[in-house]
């Protein structure tokens, strides 16, 4: 087989706020509930439950692209990786003074919670600042990758 003829995927990374990467990758590297996943050329047709975590994607050219990822799922068919992703963002466009404040925010947060001084006008949801917590330790981490 030649250099012209090397299989290649496809990948498709959307978030809410829109596409995130588009391009030709040689393999996929995603987190998904039961652990990570390696998608190569030729993969089976495969469905997954993505989690929050890195995505590592490899250029043809051989370089590595990293992602900071929160849960979706993730669909691989015909040469294409379908990555549907709740949010999801370059970790060179990560800025990590924000996800900080954002885990101090919902440190405070739980803290009113547990303590019961939450004001009367607002509501804690302890579930969904464990979960912010999570996608903003996430983010550092996958910053500190670039």
């Amino acid at each position: 087989m030649t250099e012209a003829e090397t299989p290649s995927l496809y990948l498709d990374l959307v978030a809410p706020s829109g596409r995130v990467y588009s391009g030709e990758v040689a393999m996929v590297v995603l987190p998904v509930s039961t652990g990570e996943v390696g998608i190569l050329p030729r993969h089976a047709p495969f469905v997954g439950q993505l989690s929050i975590g890195r995505l590592r994607a490899l250029t043809v050219d051989g370089d590595w692209l990293n992602f900071a990822v929160a849960e979706g799922f993730v669909k691989v068919q015909f040469g294409k990786v379908t990555v549907l992703a709740d949010a999801a963002e370059r970790a060179e466009a990560i800025d990590v003074e924000r996800a900080q404040r954002s885990i101090e925010r919902a440190l405070h947060r739980l803290e009113m919670y547990h303590t019961g001084t939450v004001p009367e006008d607002d509501h804690v949801d302890p579930f969904r600042e464990q979960l912010a917590i999570k996608r903003a330790r996430n983010r550092i981490k996958v910053a500190g990758t670039v």
